[in-house]
Parts: C-alpha cells; sequence; structure tokens
C-alpha cells in the first residue's frame, strides 16, 4: 500500500487526472471500489491535444447544458486553467451528484482558494458519498488550516471509502506544520488501532511514515510501537505487511523478526 500510495503523492494529490465518465459508473458499484484504481491517466495524451485550445474549448462546454458541463469537467479533471474557477465553482451546487463530483474532481486538480469553504461544507453534510470521498481527496490539495479538522472527523466517522482517503489527505495536510502533524497524527493512530476496514487501517501507516519526521519523539515512539504489535501479531495480512513495509523503512527491520 505504501508503495502505491506513494505513487499517488510524490507530488501531489491534483496530479492525478479523473474521469467522470468512470467516477458516473461507479455509482451503481459497492463503494470499496476505488475510482483512482480504474481511472486512465492518459485519456488526454499531451501529444495529442493541444492544451490551450482543450481548456478553452472546456469552457465554453461549461457554459452549457449538462452534457456539456460534464465534458467540460471532465478535461479539467487533467487540465489546470485559473480560468476555469468561476465556471466550476457554481457546479458544486448541481442536484447531479456526477456532476457534483465532478467539479470537486476539477477543484482538486485546480485548486481554488474561494473553493476550500464550501468543499469543507460538502464533506462533512453532502449526503451522497461519493462527492464526500471526492471532496477528501480533493481537500489534500488545499493548504488552508480550516481542511485539517473537517478531514480528521471524516476519518473518525465517515463511511470507509471516504475515511479512506481522508486519511490520506491527512499526510498532505499535516506536512503543512509541526502543529499540523501531530494533530493528524493522533487520528492516525487511533484509526490505525481501531478501524474496522483493513484497506482505511493500511492507509493510516502509509500517512504516519509520511509525517514520521515531523512528529514528536512520543508520537514516533507510540507509531512504532503499534507498527511492531501489529507486524508481528495482527490478523489482517495485508495490515501485518503495511506496518513491516513501514518498520523498513524506518530502518527497523529487526523490531519483528
Amino acid at each position: 500500500m505504501i508503495s502505491d500510495k506513494k505513487e499517488l503523492n510524490d507530488d501531489s494529490l491534483a496530479d492525478i487526472a479523473i474521469d467522470p465518465d468512470i467516477l458516473a459508473k461507479e455509482l451503481a458499484v459497492d463503494f470499496e471500489v476505488d475510482p483512482l484504481e480504474e481511472i486512465d491517466k492518459d485519456g488526454f495524451s499531451k501529444d495529442k491535444l493541444d492544451i490551450s485550445s482543450a481548456c478553452d474549448q472546456a469552457l465554453e462546454y461549461l457554459k452549457g447544458d449538462k452534457e456539456h458541463r460534464i465534458q467540460g469537467l471532465k478535461i479539467f479533471c487533467e487540465y489546470r486553467d485559473k480560468r476555469s474557477f468561476p465556471l466550476l465553482l457554481p457546479l458544486l451546487d448541481q442536484s447531479c451528484p456526477v456532476e457534483r463530483m465532478s467539479a470537486v474532481y476539477a477543484l482538486g486538480r485546480n485548486p481554488c482558494p474561494d473553493a476550500v469553504s464550501k468543499l469543507v461544507s460538502l464533506l462533512e453534510s453532502d449526503d451522497n458519498a461519493y462527492v464526500r470521498r471526492a471532496t477528501a481527496w480533493s481537500l489534500a490539495n488545499y493548504d488552508n488550516q480550516i481542511v485539517l479538522f473537517p478531514l480528521i472527523k471524516a476519518l473518525q466517522k465517515d463511511v470507509s471509502s471516504v475515511r479512506l482517503w481522508a486519511s490520506s489527505s491527512l499526510a498532505e495536510i499535516g506536512s503543512i506544520s509541526n502543529e499540523n502533524a501531530q494533530l493528524a497524527a493522533d487520528q492516525l493512530i487511533i484509526s490505525l488501532k481501531i478501524d474496522n476496514e483493513p484497506v482505511v487501517r493500511s492507509n493510516c501507516i502509509w500517512s504516519l511514515c509520511r509525517l514520521y519526521q515531523n512528529l514528536s519523539n512520543k508520537l514516533q515512539e507510540l507509531f512504532i510501537d503499534e507498527c511492531t504489535k501489529i507486524a508481528l501479531f495482527d490478523s489482517e495480512p495485508s495490515v501485518m505487511e503495511e506496518a513491516k513495509t513501514a518498520l523498513d523503512s524506518m530502518g527497523m527491520k529487526g523490531f519483528y523478526k
């Protein structure tokens, strides 16, 4: 899990291209299917499509009907253009969850300072879990302090698909400052201990590894202790392997031998 998620986050979660067509299809399937696993990142090859012309066209699409707006959102889920901000923001209020979700992903790819409050509101109160999951992903690209506690709350209380991306995004937001790192790590360690979904626990380990150098000595020791227990005694093989990988990355391979 660490290596997979590292590939997604080396620069920023905003570097992932999102295809709303795929996201629309996922509304008919189980929450545990991760849309980011199924996305064709080469859907808009930079060798085949002039980015400037594509963005110009997308701006026109966003002014059209629902079908055209979805096409425009698809382009802005891949490309960045600040001209899209005033057209993307109103789409967060659309009644169609696919359109709201696509707008959220587009605003993750194109972080707009004016969007952060609305995105936080969607994470906290939207009645569609797919929209909340998209928001948990997108908020990783906003270095505004107000996103930290909503992400912590989502990791505490939301459905597993939202918790999964909240745990990843906390690694990004926690990296903003040492204070954020401590606050994010406190909840990540709790969730590592008590969450009932192995993939969420594995993501918590990955995020804690990302934050490790910014943590207090006490939190570092707690994390190492928990990883050692998991590596030796956990009943879930995938989480056990994640803990071993984490200990290896911290030069502590002997802790579980």
